[in-house]
């Protein structure tokens, strides 16, 4: 489990083995904008375990509190320009791998069909940064597919839905988005499918729980 603060990391570490989870968990610090943090976190993974599985890019921020250039720099630095480092810099150890999943945490609200389809509800919503982010990293999401999908890994972006979550914010309103976010673990259920192959037909699609985004 990489964090960006690794103390906090520490305590959902915790958290998390009191549910009497199976397996072990470890964690790790990783910093998408730290391409220091990102080399370190590659070579700790290479000595320790030698390969990656399953590589799910989840950093992700609306940037809230900021506005205008900083904004979107922020944004972008986080969800595109550092999801495609820390992603890249483990595409060597997903080689090693006889099964390797790379899982891009995307978002409906980054669909260019859909943002301009007028029946669509997601066509609505404003956050036009974050939304451009996610149409870059969808992007994104296909060339790596297409470069990597003959050494055998199998590339995805994917929606979780409106749920619970820090990206908003850390105040429970912003948490909770006003009552609408749902549970995280829906989410979570659905990367399991992709994780253990219920999902392969999708490869290289915008997926999210019960089908596929057009791009």
């Amino acid at each position: 489990m990489a964090c960006r603060d690794h103390l906090k990391g520490q305590e959902a570490r915790s958290q998390l083995e009191a549910t009497n989870i199976q397996g072990t968990l470890s964690v790790l610090q990783l910093d998408v904008e730290d391409d220091t943090s990102i080399s370190n976190a590659v070579r700790t993974i290479s000595e320790q375990f030698g390969k990656v599985d399953v590589f799910i890019s989840n950093a992700g921020t609306t940037s809230p509190g900021s506005t205008g250039r900083d904004k979107i720099g922020k944004i972008f630095s986080t969800n595109v320009f550092g999801a495609m480092l820390a992603s890249e810099a483990f595409v060597p150890l997903l080689l090693q791998s006889s099964r390797p999943y790379l899982i891009q945490i995307s978002s409906g609200l980054g669909s260019l069909a859909l943002a301009a389809d007028p029946k669509s509800e997601l066509s609505l919503a404003p956050w036009d940064e974050y939304r451009m982010s996610k149409a870059a990293l969808n992007m994104m999401t296909i060339q790596m597919h297409k470069r990597l999908k003959d050494q055998n890994v199998r590339v995805f972006a994917f929606c979780p839905g409106l749920v619970r979550s820090m990206l908003r914010g850390d105040s429970e309103e912003a948490i909770n988005a006003h009552g609408r976010a749902g549970d995280p673990m829906e989410s979570g259920k659905a990367i399991m499918e992709i994780i253990v192959g219920r999902r392969d037909k999708d490869a290289g699609k915008f997926i999210h729980r019960d089908g596929c985004y057009p791009w």
